[in-house]
């Protein structure tokens, strides 16, 4: 870590050095003269060239859709190179200087005269400094757009719009993770089935929808939705609308006098949504209730969409959909 330390040093000298001067007069030097290294000037730059390459592969690998494994092994060599590079010349180019006494004030004029004259005198043994400065420029520029670059995965970076869209519309049928269509007779009581749409990407945020099957005398949904549940089976998004994580359990009460109804929960913030009502909010930190999906039985008891979402699918951030 010190002779890392050393190298981030090494390369500030270096930065200052491009752009300094050197006086026109100095009294005498303060930092003994030493020879040049070129070899090793050559090393750090061909150290710093290698990180970049690196990096500008983790960028196209990032754009290729690699694995994880792939990405951060690309980045990792980034990062390992750029420290080799800084090890190199902490040890090669950065002069040491021990004092018995104590370092005066740092406000000191004559102080901060001697501090800038180390800095250039420190320069002087590089003899390849535009060299050595692009690559540490191009190098440091690589690893910044490495570093950068998944945040694109946090949302879509231009277009948001496409958050709100779903590839639910009438007539669509309702597949199982296999690709084979569910019919109404293979949704039971007790438990939730996830349902993805025919000729439609899998992993769009509004493809996966639950569904469940509840008593239709139990049913208690809006207006307007009386036929959207055809014997009792409701479908919801399955993308929970507090932070977009995917409701993953389903709570059914073994006795329903003492026990909680019927519940969609959130394994991530415990959000619970009841499927009896229209997905409403049961409890949890989530705003809104979930976006419900009318369904209809087709001639061969395939389940179908009877339409589009009640409302928009995905979270509720603020600033991004009121509830």
């Amino acid at each position: 870590m010190k002779t890392l330390v050393r190298g981030l040093v090494w390369l500030v000298v270096l930065l200052r050095s491009l752009r300094e001067r050197p006086a026109p007069s100095s009294p005498e030097r303060i930092v003994e003269p030493a020879e040049p290294q070129p070899r090793a000037e050559l090393a750090v730059a061909g150290l710093l060239l290698a990180s970049a390459a690196a990096a500008v592969l983790t960028v196209v690998g990032y754009g290729l859709a690699w694995s994880t494994q792939a990405f951060g092994g690309a980045l990792a060599a980034a990062l390992a190179l750029f420290a080799a590079a800084l090890v190199v010349a902490g040890k090669t180019f950065v002069p040491t200087e021990e004092l018995d006494e104590e370092y005066p004030p740092v406000a000191h004029p004559d102080e901060q005269r001697d501090m800038a004259q180390i800095v250039r005198e420190s320069g002087d043994r590089i003899t390849r400094k535009r060299l050595l400065g692009g690559a540490a420029g191009l190098a440091g520029g690589a690893l910044g757009a490495a570093l950068v670059v998944p945040a694109v995965s946090l949302g879509p970076v231009f277009d948001t719009s496409q958050l709100n869209e779903s590839p639910w519309r009438r007539g669509i049928g309702l597949l199982d993770d296999k690709g084979r269509p569910w019919l109404a007779d293979d949704i039971e009581d007790g438990t939730f089935y996830t349902a993805l749409p025919e000729g439609a990407d899998p992993k769009a945020i509004g493809a996966p929808v639950i569904l469940v099957r509840i008593d239709p005398a139990a049913l208690h949904l809006p207006a307007g939705r009386e036929d959207w549940a055809p014997e009792g089976i409701v479908a919801y998004s399955k993308i929970c609308t507090h932070a977009g994580c995917a409701l993953a359990l389903y709570r059914r009460p073994l006795y329903e006098p003492t026990s909680e109804p019927p519940g969609i929960a959130c394994p991530c913030h415990y959000s619970v949504f009841d499927p009896r009502t229209g997905g409403t909010v049961v409890s949890g930190p989530a705003g809104r209730e979930l976006p419900q999906l009318p369904l209809e039985i087709g001639p061969g008891r395939e389940l179908r969409a009877g339409g589009g979402f009640s409302g928009p699918i995905g979270p509720s951030w603020w600033g991004v959909r009121r509830t």
